[in-house]
């Protein structure tokens, strides 16, 4: 591990921290035949997802993630770029998502990654040790193309004292 990088990971980021407007890309996360058939299997099991065939007959022509899939691929990839960041340790939870958009299907073989927009920032009145968060989060494939995009809203501890 280089210092850099062990620097970047002992230290915190706080609602206090990040200014509207900051944009972070990061994630790389390759989709596999295995890991769409099983979460389509326990979680959205439409033919689609889960044949080839099924799914040749379909808009997407060819075996393709869940929209959901998408999503908690898309989280794993932010929860690693939190905990690199340190912004974790801040970190108070979700509380919701104005918008949630498929843009575009993702296919096994596919490799993913984010960028995600502070879009606002709003100091709590009634908590003054936190404030709430809103990001514009778009997923993108390894073509560029956006496949997902979401507006989401979490709460951040602000530093202490």
């Amino acid at each position: 591990m280089t210092e850099a990088l062990r620097h970047e990971q002992d230290m915190e980021r706080y609602f206090d921290d990040i200014e509207v407007g900051m944009t972070e890309r990061f994630g790389q996360y390759q989709v596999t035949r295995e890991e769409v058939l099983d979460f389509a299997s326990k979680y959205d099991p439409q033919p689609f997802h889960l044949s080839d065939e099924a799914a040749e007959k379909t808009l997407f022509g060819r075996l393709a993630a869940s929209g959901f899939h998408t999503a908690a691929m898309s989280m794993r990839m932010m929860v690693d770029h939190w905990q690199a960041t340190g912004t974790d340790k801040a970190n108070m939870g979700g509380i919701g998502m104005d918008e949630l958009r498929w843009l575009k299907p993702v296919y096994p073989d596919d490799t993913l990654y984010c960028v995600v927009k502070l879009i606002e920032k709003i100091p709590s009145r009634s908590k003054p040790d936190r404030g709430v968060v809103k990001y514009e989060w778009t997923t993108y494939n390894q073509h560029d193309e956006p496949v997902m995009r979401q507006i989401s809203l979490g709460m951040l501890k602000r530093k202490p004292g």
